[in-house]
């Protein structure tokens, strides 16, 4: 239960306070937040481009970095151009209900189809170890679309009770949202009564999307490598293994500050409010700048197209 002696009713505007107690060092925040994002922009446009020009990169591993790119894209344009108005005070602090509503909604959403892609891709690499010779038959393009609507439709059916729970409360302790977005929990933690069924709605959105899809992951390598360690040849299993290596660097990034979060609050330690804010906004910010690294570095045919374009802009 929330209760409020002096409540507001549900309010036209909220405000966004950016990072509660360290306005001071809004302007040194946005410098790199807005270097991450021209990085991230240039960096999956890059994966796209390389993946849409280049025929032999038009296979299942690829195409699913081709969505992650897309996801990467979508996910900091909903969340670091606002944060950016907020830190460079452009009147950005200010959001309507409405707008306020479709944050909480699209931010989230980007963020589960992403992990849907990352399970997906793992599911991909066991395909290549464990069928190799049924590869290409068991992810056929229909298989790749039917994966793609199912990720599109778990995001959909899992997210949009969020906006409708928020529209219902009523009443609020204030219309200042100590966070640097529309995130759900930070609202429904300002609101006046009874909030107990928002919680529990919280807590299943994460066990439903990245819990289950972490499940799988963490399931799948573990038969993979049962498989891999199978194979008498060790340089044929060191090879099978290094496949798997930037699947393995991205996995980590993602799921990291979650788990981090989760683990955090089961053991009792509370961190301060901008610190809990700073460690939420590495779930948006890290993984879709560092994933076309990773695999613009690890992955051979991505690697050496890329410093055929370099190459070419130093002629």
């Amino acid at each position: 239960m929330s209760f409020c002696n002096n409540s507001v009713p549900q309010p036209l505007i909220f405000v966004l306070a950016g990072i509660p107690s360290l306005e001071s060092s809004h302007g040194w925040f946005s410098v790199p937040f807005f270097l991450v994002f021209v990085i991230t922009v240039i960096g999956n446009l890059t994966i796209l481009c390389i993946i849409r020009v280049e025929n032999s990169l038009h296979e299942p591993m690829f195409l699913f970095l081709a969505m992650l790119s897309v996801a990467d894209l979508s996910l900091v344009s909903a969340t670091v151009p606002h944060m950016l108005g907020i830190f460079w005070g452009v009147d950005a602090k200010e959001i309507s209900f409405n707008a306020c509503l479709m944050q909480m909604f699209f931010i989230p959403f980007f963020y589960v189809i992403e992990s849907g892609i990352l399970l997906a891709m793992a599911f991909d690499r066991f395909v290549a170890i464990w069928k190799p010779l049924r590869y290409t038959t068991i992810l056929a393009n229909n298989m790749l679309v039917k994966m793609a609507l199912a990720i599109l439709a778990r995001a959909l059916v899992v997210l949009i009770p969020a906006p409708i729970l928020a529209k219902s409360l009523e009443s609020f302790q204030t219309h200042t949202i100590a966070y640097s977005y529309c995130a759900y929990m930070a609202v429904v933690q300002i609101a006046c009564g009874d909030i107990s069924n928002h919680i529990v709605y919280g807590l299943m959105v994460i066990v439903a999307s990245m819990g289950f899809d972490l499940f799988f992951i963490i399931l799948s390598y573990g038969l993979r490598l049962h498989t891999v360690f199978l194979i008498p040849s060790w340089e044929a299993r060191g090879k099978a293994i290094s496949t798997c290596g930037s699947h393995l660097c991205v996995i980590a990034l993602f799921y990291s500050p979650v788990v981090f979060s989760v683990l955090a609050q089961s053991l009792g330690f509370h961190m301060t409010p901008h610190l809990q804010i700073i460690i939420d906004n590495l779930y948006f910010l890290v993984p879709p700048m560092v994933n076309p690294l990773i695999y613009g570095v690890r992955t051979k045919q991505m690697r050496e197209r890329v410093l055929q374009i370099l190459h070419y802009l130093g002629d």
